[in-house]
């Protein structure tokens, strides 16, 4: 390992960045689980929500495109740690709008809050994640995002759990921010000044308009835009059930809310075990297959979920649904990053396409669901990890020589 820290300094950077993803899981499962709780206690509808996801959508976007600027002019670790206290402030305002104020527009300036700052982190955990792989010589990006996960399981736990105890949503956020603000400051405190530790000398680095010429390159090759269809099908899935699964069950099959927190924890539980041991899978069988197979999963257990007639098999759905949404981001990054000399620019392109989809989908979803309803409106996402498995060729490595994907 040929790095200026320790071997003790390394595992706990390491650590920290686990518990970065997870706690951006942590946040957006407290905010998805008690959607129910919310449009009730706001007296708002399916359109209304989706709104407050379209301004979310939007604050996370701009989050996710100034991060990097953020994260230039402080460092990732004072970044991180600002932006993580940003987005834990807001997961108190939704709290405090819902039940203290009963104001819609402090949920609203909550949820901005909450998703600038994670947009901003996801950047800066993402690059963090990436130098600790490099370090390590070994792929571990799946595992970093099986964290994610598993904080969306954790959180959807919470959730369930507090809607069940009859717990309002001012009472919950507040508990979840307060661990948001102790993760911060721990964590803050592990991670390494990596402009000292990592980063190249200032002579290797290339110049900004060379940086930003790249960049746009990136957004002239077939490929990529292949490859974001694979990321935008799994991230709608994905995004999708995040924020509209609970509320699919409490409405759509017409169980108390405590049941929709549940079937988003199965969603999360099928997705983390997946991110966390499918990498053997896809080293045996190919990013191809593995996409292919993932889809058609995605695609039948998002029907079982539609067309479920009982609560158990509804759940089976869910567990299907997050199993095949599992692998899409990360192996379309990975797909992105085979050529090293345009690994960034071609990473930053494809997830933007899956950052668009996955922030941007769900409000777009509640909108059509107002008018023809939740469950016919989740077709739409089966439609679209069909066809992310029908692009999914587009991740088939490339010879270094000849940048073309190996037959």
């Amino acid at each position: 390992m040929d790095t200026a820290l320790t071997r003790s300094q390394f595992v706990r950077w390491r650590t920290a960045i686990f518990v970065i993803f997870l706690a951006s899981g942590l946040s957006i499962a407290t905010w998805a689980s008690r959607v129910p709780s919310i449009a009730e206690a706001l007296g708002i509808d399916k359109a209304q929500i989706g709104l407050l996801l379209l301004g979310m959508g939007i604050s996370s976007i701009v989050g996710i495109s100034t991060g990097p600027l953020v994260m230039a002019r402080t460092g990732a670790r004072v970044g991180m740690l600002i932006m993580m206290l940003v987005f834990g402030a807001g997961v108190l305002l939704i709290g405090l709008g819902t039940d203290v104020f009963g104001a819609l527009p402090v949920v609203v300036l909550g949820m901005m809050l909450f998703g600038y700052g994670n947009g901003s982190v996801d950047v800066m955990m993402n690059v963090e994640a990436t130098a600790i792989e490099q370090q390590m010589g070994k792929t571990i990006l799946p595992v970093f995002h099986a964290f994610f996960s598993f904080g969306t399981v954790i959180g959807a736990g919470i959730g369930a759990l507090a809607a069940l105890l009859g717990l309002n949503v001012a009472a919950h956020t507040a508990l979840i921010s307060a661990l948001i603000l102790v993760a911060a400051v721990g964590c803050y405190t592990q991670v390494p000044v990596r402009e000292a530790a990592l980063d190249p000398a200032p002579e290797e680095k290339p110049h900004w308009r060379e940086r930003v010429h790249t960049a746009f390159e990136a957004w002239r090759e077939p490929r990529i835009y292949a490859l974001g269809v694979v990321m935008l099908g799994m991230s709608f899935a994905e995004g999708g059930a995040n924020d509209w699964i609970a509320l699919g069950v409490v409405e759509g099959h017409h169980q108390e809310p405590g049941m929709g927190a549940l079937a988003l924890a199965v969603f999360s539980v099928g997705m983390t075990v997946v991110r966390l041991l499918g990498g053997p899978l896809v080293d045996r069988f190919g990013r191809v297959a593995v996409l292919r197979v993932l889809a058609a999963t995605a695609a039948a257990g998002i029907l079982l979920f539609i067309l479920g007639p009982t609560l158990p098999l509804v759940l089976v759905g869910a567990a299907l649904w997050g199993i095949g949404a599992s692998l899409g981001f990360p192996l379309g990054m990975s797909a992105a990053a085979d050529d090293p000399a345009k690994a960034a620019a071609r990473v930053s392109a494809a997830a933007t396409i899956g950052y668009v989809a996955f922030l941007g989908g769900p409000p777009l979803l509640g909108l059509i669901s107002e008018q023809i309803g939740l469950l016919n409106t989740l077709y739409i996402l089966v439609a679209l990890v069909v066809l992310s498995g029908l692009f999914s060729a587009a991740a088939r490595p490339l010879r270094a020589d000849e940048k073309t994907p190996v037959a």
